[in-house]
């Protein structure tokens, strides 16, 4: 495994494939589990080369607060991408990504105004403009994004389309502890008793789930979700959607199988967990 911080480094260095093998980008924010590992596991199953990217995107960031708390584990990411199958990690420093602040800004239309989008104004231009970064150095042929964050995959389908990067995105399932909570590397940040608590989130969306699978409406489950965490101390709900699982934008109804997804975002003490769960 090799691993790279600056940015001709890396070029040079995928300069010499062989044409004919084909290249997969992991991209991470380090603080590595078993969700990003199976996804390295599987672009290692479906391609020549695996390159996984280890970079705190400060552009993203609206709540500098969120950023220093944000964990960076090199260290420990190192030795667990290798037996996973990374080929190459690619771990610059802020500078080396931004020799200048960006000033190029990305709307990605309706996906601004819902959810991550509405509560974490300019997330998404941080987002699209560090993955195009990384889809212009690495010029991947697949590009391998968790599920959990559902709506950065449609920003990220959303700018591969629109910019006609030669990528195919892969969504990969929400991968989760045994209590249903889904592996994210925010969760290192709760105490031992809020981690007792976060499976709530998940218990949310199996309710909200069965709900509209035994017909009630979206309006009456969402209520009920809103119901659960007035009972439930230390959480502050920030939304409960039912949404289209492509263009994110709410629903009244199901749609079609796979096409609707349950949306959540909650604080627990000073943790902001998501999840989701997708028909």
């Amino acid at each position: 495994m090799r691993q790279f911080t600056s940015i001709p480094a890396l070029r040079q260095h995928l300069s010499t494939l062989d044409p004919a093998q084909t290249v997969a980008l992991v991209p991470t924010m380090g603080a590595l589990h078993e969700g990003h590992l199976a996804l390295v596991e599987q672009a290692r199953e479906e391609n020549d080369v695996v390159i996984c990217s280890i970079f705190v995107n400060p552009v993203q960031f609206n709540n500098p607060a969120d950023l220093a708390l944000y964990p960076r584990t090199l260290d420990a990411d190192q030795a667990l991408l290798e037996p996973a199958g990374c080929d190459v990690i690619f771990a610059p420093a802020a500078d080396e990504m931004y020799p200048e602040p960006p000033a190029l800004m990305l709307n990605f239309g309706e996906l601004e105004t819902v959810m991550e989008g509405a509560m974490r104004p300019g997330h998404f231009n941080g987002v699209g403009i560090v993955v195009a970064k990384l889809f212009n150095i690495v010029q991947p042929h697949r590009a391998y994004f968790g599920q959990k964050d559902l709506q950065q995959v449609a920003v990220v389908r959303r700018l591969i389309r629109d910019l006609s990067f030669p990528i195919e995105l892969i969504r990969f399932p929400t991968v989760r502890e045994p209590d249903g909570l889904a592996l994210s590397s925010r969760n290192r940040n709760l105490t031992s008793t809020e981690r007792q608590q976060a499976p709530a989130l998940y218990e949310a969306l199996t309710m909200a789930h069965d709900l509209l699978r035994g017909a009630q409406s979206v309006t009456q489950a969402k209520a009920a979700v809103t119901a659960l965490f007035a009972d439930r101390p230390g959480f502050r709900l920030e939304y409960v959607e039912v949404a289209n699982a492509d263009t994110l934008q709410p629903v009244t109804e199901v749609l079609a199988p796979g096409q609707t997804a349950i949306c959540i975002a909650a604080h627990l003490g000073h943790v902001r967990l998501i999840d989701n769960l997708v028909f």
